[in-house]
């Protein structure tokens, strides 16, 4: 058996149970259809259904399907059109062919009739309205949804290889990014450095690449590249990641450039933090208390560089710590980049609420062993946020002069993907382990 049949047989159990538990007997899945803008015949860039890839490595086959039925192989119905205006999918090959029933088609009205056996009164359908096809129109049970999603959360071997994959691809464009940077190059040079290092383009990035070089590493998704570089480059964050068979990673590196010895100093201080941060994902722990550790490992750092003046503990009881941290430490990684359930109470479904006064926070569960969380922790000097800090009462207590300085450097976030081992273990760092093969 090979991790990638491991993988379907713990997937074909537990949507059995899952279909037993909810009062269903079969499982479609919609990959899902191209979307075209309005009034145009261009069609936006496909996302597949994550369910649809969680069963198999398919990320770019609109209009193909997935019948789960107990005890029965999957049935994959693959679209494979005969269009000479694109380039179609390839004919099915690897090794999720042999693992499953195959049906292709060369119409996507077709899916209906490969299917037509597989309808019952009590057929669960997944997938956005406008996949739906006569006899076939998603109904996307909450109770099942609840299943599928909280199992999500946790990853298979396999799903931790593509993961690791996915790190390996990104690493050799962070490192081009940064030497562009060092010589120099704008926004834009610096982000097609990325895309040849990584192989990608960007249709198939598993999001848009955040890449800012000075005061633009205060914008938290930043979404311009300027084609022309700044009189000077002082600083650069970028937030870039990869997929590999529909996984991501999702990884953050900030810079100074040389000489600028006050931010590189803050830069050490965050990564000191972080990889303290990193070291908190163990079975068990509440994601919660590894945030609000964040803002008092913050708080640290604040004290430490002389930018607030007074006690870590009195600086988070107070707010202070806010402006500079303004968003969440981190989420749940996979299949999508803010993977789902992050707000699961339990697999039934409910919600486990965010801290209060953190409403930004994207992940609420307990860690479970086979999590891939990101720990990004930030500090920023961000404008708007600066200007309600001078109107608070502690005002007084911050060093402004100090602020205007590294204000010129827009922020800091270092992230990092991390994988959560079983009990009494350390924590696997999938980034910093990608970055030390290179």
């Amino acid at each position: 058996m090979s991790l990638y049949t491991d993988h379907l047989a713990a997937l074909q159990q537990h949507a059995e149970s899952a279909l037993e538990r909810t009062g269903f007997d079969t499982l479609l899945i919609a990959s899902g259809i191209e979307k075209y803008a309005f009034l145009d015949d261009r069609p936006y860039l496909f996302q597949a259904n994550p369910h649809f890839k969680h069963w198999l490595p398919l990320t770019n086959h609109p209009h193909s399907w997935l019948a789960v039925r107990p005890g029965r192989k999957p049935r994959v119905v693959y679209y494979q059109p005969d269009d000479y205006w694109h380039v179609p999918p390839s004919v099915p090959s690897g090794e999720w062919v042999n693992a499953v029933e195959l049906v292709v088609i060369h119409e996507p009205e077709e899916a209906a009739a490969a299917l037509a056996d597989c309808i019952t009164p009590r057929t669960a359908i997944l997938g956005e309205a406008d996949a739906a096809l006569p006899g076939l129109t998603p109904n996307n049970p909450e109770a099942l949804l609840n299943l599928l999603h909280w199992a999500r959360g946790v990853k298979s071997l396999y799903e931790l290889e593509q993961m690791r994959a996915a790190q390996r691809r990104a690493v050799p464009g962070h490192n081009a990014a940064r030497a562009a940077f060092l010589r120099g190059e704008s926004e834009a040079s610096i982000h097609r450095a990325y895309l040849v290092a990584t192989g990608h383009t960007d249709r198939d990035l598993p999001y848009s690449n955040i890449v800012g070089l000075n005061e633009h590493a205060a914008v938290l998704h930043y979404q311009y590249q300027d084609e022309s570089p700044p009189p000077e480059s002082r600083s650069f964050l970028i937030d870039a990641g990869a997929q590999v068979n529909g996984y991501a990673s999702d990884i953050t590196r900030t810079w100074a450039a040389p000489g600028h010895d006050e931010f590189a100093a803050l830069i050490a201080a965050m990564e000191r933090e972080q990889l303290g941060l990193v070291d908190e994902v163990r079975e068990g722990v509440d994601y919660r208390d590894i945030h609000l550790s964040t803002h008092r490992r913050i708080a640290r750092v604040l004290r430490e560089a002389g930018i607030v003046n007074m006690s870590d503990e009195a600086m988070v009881a107070e707010g202070v710590t806010k402006p500079f941290f303004p968003h969440g430490i981190g989420h749940l990684l996979g299949l999508q980049v803010h993977d789902v359930g992050g707000f699961m109470a339990n697999e039934d479904g409910g919600v486990a609420d965010k801290p209060e006064g953190h409403r930004y926070l994207r992940l609420t569960r307990p860690i479970q062993a086979g999590m891939v969380v990101t720990i990004e922790p930030g500090l920023y000097f961000i404008p708007t946020l600066l200007r309600q800090l001078r109107a608070s009462p502690q005002a007084a207590q911050v060093d402004w002069d100090c602020v205007d300085r590294l204000a010129r450097y827009g922020g800091i976030r270092i992230e990092d993907d991390v994988a959560c081992r079983t009990a009494g273990e350390a924590p696997e760092n999938l980034t910093r382990d990608a970055f030390a093969l290179v």
